[in-house]
């Protein structure tokens, strides 16, 4: 495994202070190519992320992932003994991370101004559900609602049934990344200025820009996107489809020669000479056709030899995998997608790998998420603070 001092973000220091997903998970991306992520948490109240979804000997797995390559220390801001620490820190600190509503931070003591009092060059990334100002900026804010308000839910289920959330954080996940990006444009611009600036991310947003061209179809044409299924209104065939054994592919045909190639293998060539086969567009007005010629043609094969088949083609098709089949897929074991790490307390671990690959400064994974508090002596000892201070902050249940 590439030591640390090889990853780009080497010397770049990180304070998480952030839950329940975005903001985390932006660290986690940061801390992955080399930065020193210090997670700070409340002494009392654990980050939730450590008791979502299953746990194993009562060890949060979902922790193991979010907090993995952070030091862990804990720390109640919200007191003036917790103030002062964090001040300290961030004193040297080159990026903070923030997910409470709009306010807290300043009530504290701890908004822009002080942070910039004692770090001019620090970057402040503020993710919330609905952004910093705004009728709706004191609501709590969660993933689930962007997926709401965004659009993503109306046009997502058969066009017969409710609007559908996914069951897990897109939206979280969506503006993990570009917060990451946000940060990163922030620490750019800071070469240039000599100053740090405020990230204000709002959820809402970057899953409405990953949504597409929407807003612009309404406002040019009135155009409202309507459910559709696993089909396109884009292009086709577009769909899922089931194999002769049991199984299911997707098929894509996003790009014109794919899908005549497509109607050459299933046999309906003649297809590919009707005047509405020559865009997506109009393709996917007769897409009834289209997926019952592809459908049928399928449901005679097994999943293997579909997808044989469609790769002598050249035409665009992938299996339906679960997490079973993701673990063992040869183009993930190939990308190294899945990597193992060594953890002290729960042994062997399998997660997702870092997020790209780097040919001259690789990111890593050093470490699985750690224990509540695991470092919290080592970071203030750091900072200068003697043993009995530590011992009187614990007594004052600052730590």
């Amino acid at each position: 495994m590439t030591g640390p001092a090889a990853a780009p973000l080497t010397g770049l220091r990180v304070i998480d202070l952030a839950t329940l997903f975005a903001g985390p998970l932006c660290a986690t991306m940061l801390g992955d190519y080399g930065a020193e992520v210090i997670k700070v948490e409340h002494p009392q109240k654990p980050d939730p992320s450590r008791g979502h979804g299953p746990t194993k000997d009562g060890i949060g797995l979902w922790w193991k992932l979010l907090g993995r390559n952070k030091r862990t220390m804990t720390l109640d801001l919200s007191g003036p003994g917790g103030r002062d620490i964090l001040l300290r820190l961030a004193a040297d600190t080159d990026v903070i991370i923030e997910n409470f509503r709009p306010g807290t931070l300043e009530r504290w003591g701890l908004g822009w101004e002080e942070l910039r009092a004692v770090n001019p060059r620090l970057v402040l990334a503020r993710v919330t559900g609905f952004g910093q100002f705004g009728p709706y900026a004191h609501r709590p804010g969660f993933g689930t609602l962007a997926e709401a308000m965004s659009g993503f839910a109306a046009i997502t289920g058969e066009p017969d049934g409710p609007p559908t959330l996914p069951p897990f954080g897109l939206a979280d996940s969506i503006a993990a990344i570009a917060t990451a990006f946000a940060v990163m444009t922030a620490l750019a611009g800071r070469e240039r200025t000599g100053e740090g600036q405020v990230v204000d991310l709002a959820i809402i947003e970057p899953i409405l820009t990953v949504l597409g061209p929407q807003p612009l179809w309404y406002d040019q044409l009135g155009y409202v996107q309507p459910r559709t299924g696993n089909r396109s209104r884009n292009n086709a065939p577009r769909n899922t489809y089931r194999t002769s054994d049991g199984q299911w592919v997707a098929v894509s045909t996003s790009a014109q020669s794919v899908a005549e190639r497509v109607m050459r293998l299933v046999g309906r060539a003649e297809l590919i000479d009707e005047p509405w086969f020559g865009s997506g567009t109009t393709r996917a007005d007769h897409c009834e056709v289209l997926d019952e010629a592809v459908g049928n043609w399928i449901a005679r094969h097994t999943r293997d030899d579909a997808i044989s088949a469609f790769e002598k083609a050249e035409a665009a098709i992938a299996p339906i995998h679960d997490i079973r089949d993701v673990m063992d897929d040869p183009q993930y074991r190939a990308l190294g997608s899945i990597t193992e790490v060594d953890d002290p307390e729960l042994g062997s671990l399998r997660m997702q790998n870092v997020l790209f690959r780097l040919s001259g400064t690789p990111g890593a994974i050093r470490w699985a998420g750690r224990p509540h508090g695991a470092d919290t002596e080592e970071i203030l000892t750091g900072l200068g603070l003697s043993g009995p201070e530590i011992s009187a902050l614990r007594a004052e249940r600052v730590l």
